[in-house]
């Protein structure tokens, strides 16, 4: 008799500490509607952003409102610190990572000033969407309050 490993899925975990949402309560509509894929959305308690999976930095923007990672099974994700963010040209965000680098949970990727970058931007809502699902299924494991690297969403 053979037994076979039941695949549990592929696991992301929280970039910040603060609150997590469904995707849907983005007040951008090409996050809440799943344009650009699904997800989850955040309010951020503080600045800085990890990563919230083992993988790759494949994009970091001119702009460092936003962040591209591909994970180690081939999974693409953004995370789009603020919405209009990236009218500010960079102003308030620091870069801590940068493409190419290899990153594991946890690993430091963006230090946002929020008290900066707040007065001048409609939200601070911080959404994160899979790029590339596919056929696969997404499924939000937390609302509510979230440290960084809590388990939150599963790719079936």
């Amino acid at each position: 008799m053979f037994f076979f490993k039941k695949d549990k899925g592929e696991k992301i975990y929280s970039p910040i500490k603060g609150e997590v949402k469904p995707i849907t309560e983005t007040p951008d509509q090409v996050f809440s509607q799943k344009i650009m894929g699904d997800g989850c959305c955040f309010e951020l308690a503080d600045g800085l952003v990890v990563s919230p999976i083992e993988g790759e930095v494949t994009t970091i923007f001119e702009t460092k409102h936003a962040i591209g990672l591909t994970t180690k099974k081939g999974t693409e994700l953004i995370i789009h610190v603020g919405m209009d963010t990236v009218s500010l040209g960079g102003e308030g965000f620091t870069a801590l990572a940068k493409p190419g680098d290899k990153v594991k949970v946890g690993d430091p990727l963006l230090q946002v000033d929020i008290p900066k970058i707040q007065a001048k931007v409609p939200s601070m809502v911080t959404p994160l969407a899979i790029t590339n699902l596919g056929d696969k299924k997404l499924v939000l494991e937390k609302t509510g309050t979230v440290e960084r690297g809590d388990h939150i969403l599963t790719i079936n």
